[in-house]
């Protein structure tokens, strides 16, 4: 093969990038544009799927000029997504029947009651893995079926489909209609064992099958592009967080890595094995390979840490760029007894408490701006924790080390408080790209760039680690005193 290029693109919550990798998995050229996030109502959250992929097409051509690259330069595209996001189009004529619904909207918290019903939010959690959340996309087509006039009818008919980010763009790009295991993982309708549809599920959510997509590999070619693209094959789809986890090169049981996003979330390979969460986790596909056996992983998944960063900058202008916060939160010492919990859509993992919304707990009259930007930071790592420690006692794996992605691991304050409250190393690789990363190599693996998993994990180096040097017991006090900030978010909403 003599192209040795690869095209990853990375729709995300609030921008879309393309990155172009080389044969070692360098990057070599990079283009990114955010898109408009939509607030309808509080607590709905939409984006428009024609500008998405409006600049899908523009981020790739631009990244491929920057470059000094063709098509003919490449050998495949990869897609790693926002996962849960939730689209319904016409089957004909590709027009979205709806803005897409984002993972973080809550609109759907009525259906979730009503689903639960006596059996409480773990009803499905043995078949798909997944506990009834407003996060997940099931309940957003219900919704959309529901509300819409005539809907339904035509989705029975065929002529609207559903997809999650990566289904819209392989079908825009091939004409395929088509979905991965990582993503169908998240619908709350795949069945964990047979990776297919799941006809009990479906029924319960009442959501036809004949508007859902087929379910592939993570890796395999979908098809040829069309277009500005065309012949390139599209070989490889992921949800971001699992192309996080195999750009990090976490082939391994016991192997874990965080992404440190808009939210946060953090995976564990647990193998060819699912284990069944009981302590708030979600059982997924971390990535399946062609033919060969899913990979599983065990998941926290936490709302909220880049968009308080964001929050901070936008809504109280305490700064005015978001690696501001660094800086500020340097001017003091410690939080000054300050905790803040960002429950702004309720709790995710380990909690899963709709009901809560956010708190700033502890303050007095010394607590300044620096303190509130030093909270905000340590609010991170403190989710993460509370996601780990569920985490090991789930899957009897104590995390050796946890390697972490994302674009607040360039806060140096927050990886060492990290590091501090974890009580293990944490470890940033050389290439920082790694959801982008994750997409290319599972691409590359199917048209025959790399040849094997072993070749990947050559190519992953660490670029900085910190290590523990807080003191057990005052670790230990500081925990307490935000699990008392998180009770305080509790039995908010009605």
């Amino acid at each position: 093969m003599t192209s040795r290029f690869i095209a990853a693109v990375d729709q995300g919550t609030t921008s879309t990038r393309c990155i172009v990798f080389d044969g070692a998995g360098r990057v070599v050229a990079l283009d990114q544009r955010e898109h408009r996030q939509l607030y309808p109502r509080p607590g709905w959250v939409e984006h428009d799927a024609a500008e998405i992929w409006h600049n899908v097409q523009a981020v790739t051509r631009a990244a491929l000029d920057a470059a000094g690259l063709s098509r003919a330069d490449l050998a495949a595209i990869g897609i790693t997504n926002q996962r849960e996001t939730t689209l319904l189009w016409d089957a004909a004529t590709g027009e979205p029947v709806h803005n897409a619904i984002v993972w973080q909207d809550t609109r759907t918290d009525r259906i979730i009651r009503d689903l639960a019903g006596d059996a409480g939010p773990d009803r499905f959690r043995e078949a798909c893995g997944l506990p009834l959340a407003t996060y997940f996309a099931g309940p957003k087509i219900r919704w959309l079926l529901d509300e819409i006039p005539d809907l339904r009818a035509r989705a029975e008919a065929g002529e609207v489909i559903f997809g999650t980010v990566d289904t819209w763009l392989i079908w825009r790009l091939t004409g395929r209609h088509a979905t991965d295991v990582t993503n169908a993982s998240r619908t709350m309708l795949m069945s964990l064992s047979t990776l297919d549809w799941d006809d009990e599920l479906l029924a319960a959510f009442g959501i036809p099958r004949q508007m859902l997509p087929e379910i592939l590999s993570s890796s395999t070619v979908y098809g040829e592009a069309r277009g500005d693209f065309g012949g390139v094959p599209v070989a490889s789809a992921l949800g971001d967080q699992s192309a996080a986890l195999f750009g990090q090169t976490c082939f391994d049981p016991g192997q874990a890595k965080c992404t440190y996003g808009t939210g946060s979330f953090l995976l564990l390979n647990t193998g060819t094995t699912p284990i069944p969460s009981v302590r708030g986790l979600l059982t997924t596909v971390g990535y399946r390979i062609g033919a060969d056996a899913p990979v599983y992983a065990l998941e926290g998944s936490i709302a909220v840490t880049g968009a308080l960063v964001q929050w901070l900058r936008d809504n109280l202008g305490i700064i005015s760029s978001a690696p501001q916060i660094n800086e500020l939160a340097a001017t003091v010492e410690d939080n000054g007894g300050c905790y803040f919990v960002p429950a702004f859509s309720g709790l995710f993992a380990p909690y899963w408490r709709p009901d809560a919304r956010g708190v700033i707990a502890g303050l007095t009259g010394y607590v300044t701006k620096g303190h509130l930007a030093r909270a905000a930071l340590e609010a991170t790592a403190w989710q993460v924790k509370d996601v780990a420690d569920a985490m090991a006692a789930e899957s009897n794996v104590d995390i050796a080390e946890l390697r972490v992605d994302g674009g607040m691991t360039a806060s140096d304050l927050l990886m060492q408080f990290q590091a501090d409250v974890l009580d293990v190393p944490v470890v940033r690789p050389t290439i920082a790209e790694t959801t982008a990363l994750g997409a290319a190599y599972a691409a590359g693996l199917a048209v025959g760039v790399w040849p094997d998993l072993e070749t990947l994990r050559a190519n992953w180096h660490a670029d900085a680690r910190w290590s523990a040097t807080m003191p057990a017991d005052e670790r230990d006090r500081a925990y307490r005193q935000w699990t008392k900030a998180v009770e305080r978010t509790l039995n908010w909403t009605d």
